[in-house]
């Protein structure tokens, strides 16, 4: 799983992994346009059930600009985790930089009605080099 899955954060028993590409065929370099495909695999190692209600992600570009993206759930879902499952997703990322990074948290509501926040762990966005060694600016 750790080949597959590059980076990866637990909170309280919840791990997210994360694997990222950067997706050549969707990004347009010379019209300043980048894009990475990201997958988010969610495990609840807890022992409780937990509804996944929001997200908030923390994106980063190559010139330092951060924008917050906050919404409902995830790719249209708010999935319902009971211990021992897990939910997986892709989603994507067009940036204007060849690199930039992501991180931020999901809250999830408890059996309880009580919240729980979960961090998203922080993984890069990098467009690789041409092979005359250049970036793909």
């Amino acid at each position: 799983m750790k080949e597959f899955f590059q980076h990866a954060a637990t909170t309280d028993g919840v791990t997210v992994r994360v694997a990222v590409n950067y997706l050549p065929e969707q990004s347009h370099p010379e019209a300043g346009k980048w894009f990475w495909v990201y997958h988010i695999r969610i495990e609840n190692a807890s022992h409780e059930p937990l509804r996944l209600r929001t997200r908030h992600w923390r994106i980063t570009d190559g010139r330092g600009m951060v924008n917050h993206v906050d919404g409902e759930g995830v790719v249209g879902e708010q999935p319902l985790l009971d211990p021992g499952q897990s939910h997986d997703y892709v989603s994507g990322c067009p940036l204007t930089t060849p690199f930039g990074s992501m991180e931020g948290f999901y809250t999830f509501e408890r059996g309880d009605g009580s919240p729980a926040e979960v961090r998203i762990p922080f993984f890069p966005l990098a467009a690789p080099e041409t092979a005359e060694g250049r970036s793909t600016r």
